[in-house]
């Protein structure tokens, strides 16, 4: 594990502390055991981030890498992803002088960075950049055989992507931790991986792998925990997405947590492509996992939505309109925590 809780982050957020781009940054922000001394976003600089994001945390933004470096970080952890998953020289630039100035490197882009000629020549003793989005070894194809463990098994699935899916899996386990159970986390994108959960970035896994990929994570824990919530990625409606069915095959979940996006029609990227009603969804996602009988039968048992766009009086609105529309229950576990989606999971 290259992050620990004496692991002192600087996030470079350029762009991104008011952007999708910038959603690894702020899941990082909410939940990492590793203390942020400071984010990087010339956009921001001297902003409170707090007023910008409802994060109530006194971390300083600054403009630069040099601006950092007074609050003794001795990790840079890149915390934006630009299009086309390189960052522009001006940005790349701050990190040869962190590498230069003894800081190691947290890259979550799918560019490998550990040996760049422009960095790995500078790496000194207990300085590493951790590439995050490699493919693990010795993966197989998958087999079906997760639907043998005795743990439950949550997927969390959406209707578009960055609807909520990561933060409803840790909100979760929290949840569990809280009552004292043995719960366990099981990471299929960069971000949970940097956070310190084990797991798989399933976008760098070969298509014909990816199912043997999640359920050989399955299997290494599943004996271990009575629960296990496999953080979800894609969707199935979005045209783009390819990593939601080698979830559904690998994991065989037990239990699907729906997240969506309240207000949300279409999908973000795709404005030709429609959502279609939430029961439809839902009825969808369960055939799929099912298959026609040829795996056990999962149920969407609750709907998690993503409210954090709207003041709180319309997001009470908006939870009881799915509550009647689904028969599910349906909360913001980012707003008002897990348990109401815990519970029929509990239950069953």
């Amino acid at each position: 594990m290259y992050l620990t809780p004496h692991s002192r982050l600087a996030l470079l957020m350029h762009e991104g502390t008011q952007s999708t781009m910038g959603k690894t940054g702020l899941a990082m922000l909410r939940y990492s055991a590793s203390p942020i001394v400071a984010v990087i976003d010339y956009q921001a600089a001297g902003r409170s981030l707090a007023a910008l994001t409802g994060l109530e945390k006194e971390i300083p933004i600054v403009d630069s890498l040099t601006a950092a470096l007074p609050y003794n970080p001795n990790v840079v952890a890149i915390g934006i992803a630009p299009s086309g998953g390189n960052l522009p020289e001006p940005w790349f630039q701050e990190l040869e002088q962190a590498v230069k100035a003894g800081l190691s490197i947290v890259n979550g882009l799918h560019t490998p960075m550990a040996q760049h000629p422009a960095l790995a020549p500078w790496l000194g003793p207990n300085q590493w950049i951790w590439d995050v989005r490699q493919e693990p070894t010795g993966l197989t194809v998958g087999t079906g055989q997760a639907s043998q463990l005795p743990c439950k098994r949550i997927l969390a699935v959406g209707t578009d992507m960055s609807v909520g899916k990561m933060s409803t899996i840790l909100e979760l386990h929290r949840a569990c931790q809280r009552r004292g159970l043995r719960s366990k986390v099981i990471a299929t994108g960069q971000t949970n991986l940097m956070l310190g959960d084990d797991g798989i970035p399933l976008d760098a896994v070969r298509v014909d792998y990816a199912s043997g990929a999640v359920e050989q994570m399955l299997m290494r824990y599943g004996y271990d925990y009575d629960f296990l919530f496999v953080e979800g990625q894609g969707s199935l409606l979005n045209p783009a997405s390819t990593a939601t069915l080698p979830l559904l095959r690998g994991s065989q979940p037990t239990h699907l947590v729906l997240a969506h996006r309240a207000g949300q029609t279409h999908i973000q990227n795709f404005p030709q492509v429609k959502i279609p009603a939430l029961p439809l969804v839902i009825d969808l996602y369960e055939q799929v996992a099912a298959a026609g009988g040829a795996f056990a039968t999962a149920k969407v048992v609750a709907i998690a939505l993503n409210t954090g766009h709207l003041p709180p009086a319309e997001a009470a609105v908006a939870i009881a309109a799915v509550e009647r529309e689904t028969g599910l229950p349906c909360t913001d576990p980012f707003r008002q925590g897990a348990d109401k989606i815990l519970v029929p999971i509990l239950a069953s």
